[in-house]
């Protein structure tokens, strides 16, 4: 079957994930990219959870009452693969299978996976980088020449991920982070630091999620803006879901997980007036 429209949200077996996937079937009609049906990869690195969890979105009753699925006449087919961002291998096949599947390309991706852990040193900083950071720059960069000319992809960041947190020299270098390069030396710098025992005296906050998030900013800013003097319209932003009650903040927080797809959601398939490299949260652009 030939598809309108075609996007990609990882980690989304459950918690912000799962709703992002709930939120773009019931947006998509009333967006303007609707043109005509729109096929969702939901991906996941547990196949057996992600396969679950395209099962319970097509037993949703919100769903159901919606019309939003083709099994109940709506526009909007979801599909389970496997993908793990933490295995560039796994990223490459993934991206190799929707070359081939989609030779019209894609429209958006959410680059919602990552992990948080408890405690900090230097495995914990290791173990974060490797999947929030590097795993994310990879697909992003991997999923980038698959979209169309005005494709979209969305990073999801993090407050966090703030600059508030580091001293004046740490937080410029992010602010003048120019490229993919500038950004991965200072996630490298962190580890470095941590590795000493240095990190408070050189500047960064002992916590591996912030900077790993900040990380993703910074390469979000640097790849839009690539992007942009190269000529393409395609638009790369970052965002901040919000404190949103998952497992991943131990059930607490502010915002249900579907409030926090809602910004997510926006950057994918509504109009957002050409804006690419930013920061946004509440459905707004905010300071970095």
């Amino acid at each position: 079957m030939a598809y309108s429209r075609v996007g990609i949200v990882t980690g989304a077996n459950k918690g912000i994930g799962y709703a992002i996937i709930r939120q773009l079937a019931l947006q998509y009609p009333q967006s303007p990219l609707n043109a005509g049906s729109l096929l969702v990869y939901l991906t996941a690195r547990d196949a057996s959870r992600g396969e679950a969890a395209v099962k319970a979105l097509h037993e949703e009753e919100q769903l159901r009452k919606a019309k939003a699925l083709v099994t109940d006449g709506g526009p909007t087919e979801i599909k389970f693969r496997q993908l793990d961002i933490g295995d560039e291998k796994s990223v490459d096949a993934f991206a190799e299978f929707i070359k081939k599947e989609h030779h019209d390309k894609i429209d958006f991706v959410i680059n919602n996976a990552g992990v948080a852990f408890d405690g900090f040193n230097d495995k914990v900083v290791q173990d974060t980088l490797k999947i929030n950071y590097y795993g994310t720059l990879h697909a992003t960069e991997a999923f980038l020449p698959l979209l169309k000319p005005t494709g979209r992809i969305v990073n999801v960041a993090s407050m966090a991920g703030h600059l508030s947190k580091y001293s004046p020299a740490i937080k410029q270098r992010f602010l003048n982070a120019q490229s993919v390069e500038d950004a991965t030396q200072l996630m490298q710098d962190f580890a470095s630091a941590v590795s000493r025992n240095h990190e408070k005296q050189e500047g960064w906050p002992s916590a591996a999620y912030a900077v790993s998030k900040a990380g993703v900013i910074a390469f979000t800013r640097a790849i839009a803006a690539r992007e942009k003097k190269a000529g393409s319209e395609k638009l790369v932003n970052a965002c901040c879901p919000g404190w949103v009650v998952t497992d991943m903040t131990k059930g607490k927080g502010h915002k249900t997980p579907d409030q926090g797809a809602l910004t997510p959601v926006m950057l994918a398939i509504q109009d957002i007036s050409g804006k690419t490299g930013e920061f946004w949260q509440d459905e707004k652009v905010i300071e970095w």
